[in-house]
């Protein structure tokens, strides 16, 4: 059949039948709540649902989908969404999609619901085209793919709607029969999304959408305006924004938090984004983009007395001067708590028991503390070793790490100022506290909450890993934990204290580490377990679908709002541009700042003669290998030299920078 001028475009019939090839990939073939609510949602619009399954999908998944599709097909992972719809199309046959009225190509890419289906599906089936789409992306001159040349308006292939006129056409047929290769996402835009409508509308095929960019103030209003897509009725709120660069989302002024709130606002449940986002997002980007950091106050807003949770505290003190301190801020949880305290010897112990007898608490539970046989990995070490049982899951609802932090050898200072952000961002007053484990009680889904990244006195900006990143890759891997690395700083606890559920983190709390496992207590050298365990925690969660907070208190967020603001105006202010493109500037020269005349030298052939670099790279690499191998002996063997064994090391129990 081809268009001809006596078949005209149609309704979608009063009894119609309608089939949805849904296209879903998963790295782990994990089949989320959001996707099994589309579809349950979708259910009543459509007499088939039938799922392409790209790549790897656990038994679980596949049982989950079966309760809410007619067909789940399972294929390789290849060709993106494209060739998945091609090949979907062809498995469900040509013969039996002549008995439908319309075809709906969906894919996995957007969250739904947010406002109900069935005025968009009111509004389009009394429309007579050809083809419909949700949303669409004006036209780009120049092509932003290529750099040349146009990319035209086309309807966003994350919801194509097709009737039968277009689907039982030769023009059909041919389009998916002569589809190139497809070999990476800019092969699905350049050679499907981007021409397929601009391709039919030629052939004389109709089209509508119904949410067209041209009503919104942006050429792709589900990146740009999604909180005017919703508010303009639109059922869809796209992925993207929420792990897209943050700094290309600051360019151009995209908040997607907003997106979050006017989800919320609609009733939809928020715990489906989180639970999909985590695992597939860098959690600093996520956190980034979404906002999650919490400024709490410190009068109590909501937390559920009439449904407390179970709360243990674990704290490891090895300056006993600070044990007054400690016992009043764990004081300040709403309701009761246990608590364990762990310490080096018994001598402290027995301070410590004093202090704790002293310092009544009524609220307080079950009091036990416990002499470690090793002080290796501090407070690590005390935490994962001599706590094990506590942090069992079902044991408790929420488990508090904190410790005595010093931090003696950058100064008092530093090390006072360092413990306040500590311990006043988890526990600032009781109000405070209260509001903490609301946000737990609230988000079933959180995982894990600590202080936000210190940055007053230390050099953390912008190499947080510093030399951690490999070892912590490598640990990842032995705990089953594949969610992508931030970089250059990950989204991690820096200064060892934060509140978490145990199940949020089983994958580190439930190996069997021991005190060997750990650095010696006078070592505190980066890459160690100790130094890479406490950048696990958002990533472990992530993998199990938790999400990660950070909060403050209000003291500390002007303190370091200000602070940030007057570091960034001054590191910028000789680059030219957005904070995208310095950040883009530097990431091609490379840190040559700290290089010296080589370091200027390496960052002006990366800008103005990057075809030489390869090949220099070849000579310079091994050069730079043997230069490195023998500055890291010299330096080992000068903290043998002014480091004695017998030395009580000034070092906190986990001085992580």
């Amino acid at each position: 059949m081809t268009v001809s001028e006596t078949s005209t475009p149609a309704a979608f019939p009063e009894a119609g039948r309608r089939i949805i090839f849904y296209l879903l990939w998963d790295p782990r073939g994990i089949v989320d709540d959001y996707v099994v609510h589309k579809l349950e949602k979708l259910r009543g619009f459509a007499e088939h649902i039938f799922v392409v399954v790209n790549g790897k999908l656990t038994p679980e998944g596949r049982s989950r989908l079966s309760e809410v599709a007619d067909t789940v097909w399972q294929r390789e992972n290849r060709g993106f969404d494209v060739e998945g719809y091609r090949a979907g199309l062809a498995e469900f046959g040509e013969d039996r999609l002549s008995e439908y009225d319309e075809l709906i190509l969906m894919n996995y890419t957007w969250f739904g619901p947010i406002n109900p289906f069935e005025p968009l599906f009111e509004r389009m089936d009394a429309e007579e085209v050809d083809f419909w789409g949700l949303t669409d992306h004006a036209r780009v001159e120049p092509n932003p793919f290529t750099g040349e040349g146009v990319l035209p308006r086309h309807i966003q292939s994350h919801w194509i709607a097709v009737r039968r006129r277009m689907f039982q056409s030769e023009q059909w047929r041919r389009y998916w029969r002569e589809m190139p290769a497809i070999t990476s996402y800019s092969d699905s835009i350049l050679q499907h999304e981007s021409v397929f409508t601009d391709r039919f509308a030629r052939d004389g095929f109709s089209f509508l959408v119904a949410y067209p960019s041209s009503d919104f103030s942006s050429e792709n209003a589900s990146m740009f305006d999604g909180r005017a897509l919703l508010d303009a009725g639109c059922p869809m709120l796209k992925r993207r924004p929420f792990f897209h660069d943050p700094l290309f989302l600051d360019r151009n002024t995209v908040v997607p938090r907003h997106y979050l709130d006017a989800a919320i606002e609609r009733g939809y449940p928020v715990e489906m984004i989180w639970q999909n986002l985590t695992r597939s997002s860098q959690p600093k980007v996520l956190s980034t983009n979404a906002a999650m950091m919490r400024v709490l106050p410190d009068v109590d807003t909501g937390y559920d007395t009439e449904h407390p949770l179970r709360v243990a505290v674990a704290m490891h003190i090895f300056y006993t001067d600070l044990t007054a301190e400690l016992l009043a801020h764990a004081a300040r949880l709403p309701g009761s708590f246990d608590l364990f305290i762990t310490t080096s010897d018994e001598t402290k112990a027995a301070e410590i028991r004093a202090h704790v007898a002293e310092q009544h608490d009524p609220a307080r539970g079950a009091v036990e503390v416990r002499v470690t046989p090793s002080n290796r990995g501090r407070d690590m070490g005390a935490f994962f070793v001599g706590c094990r049982d506590v942090l069992t899951p079902g044991r408790y609802d929420i488990v508090f790490k904190l410790h005595s932090k010093k931090t003696v050898q950058d100064g008092f200072t530093v090390g006072e100022f360092f413990r306040w952000q500590q311990m006043s961002n988890l526990l600032n007053s009781p109000g405070y506290a209260a509001n903490l484990l609301a946000l737990f009680q609230r988000e079933p889904g959180l995982g894990v909450v600590f202080p936000p990244m210190v940055h007053t006195g230390f050099p953390t900006l912008g190499r947080a890993w510093f030399t951690n990143w490999g070892p912590a890759a490598e640990m990842c891997e032995k705990l089953g934990i594949s969610v992508p690395f931030d970089d250059p700083s990950p989204l991690a606890p820096f200064g060892g204290m934060f509140a978490f559920r145990p199940e949020a983190l089983r994958r580190i709390t439930q190996v069997d580490w021991t005190y060997e496992d750990f650095p010696a207590p006078s070592s505190n050298a980066d890459g160690d377990l100790s130094h890479v365990l406490e950048r696990l925690p958002a990533y472990a969660a992530a993998e199990d679908g938790y999400h990660t907070r950070t909060t403050a208190n209000l003291e500390y967020a002007e303190i370091s709002h200000t602070a940030l603001e007057y570091k960034l105006d001054r590191v910028t202010r000789t680059l030219p541009g957005y904070a995208n493109e310095q950040s883009g500037l530097f990431d091609r020269t490379g840190s040559f700042l700290e290089g010296g005349l080589l370091g200027f030298v390496k960052a002006y052939l990366r800008l103005h003669r990057p075809n030489l670099v390869p090949s220099l790279y070849r000579v310079y690499s091994p050069v730079r290998g043997v230069y490195r191998s023998l500055r890291s002996l010299r330096h080992r063997a000068r903290r043998v030299r002014t480091v004695p064994v017998a030395q009580e090391p000034r070092v906190d129990e986990m001085e992580i920078l």
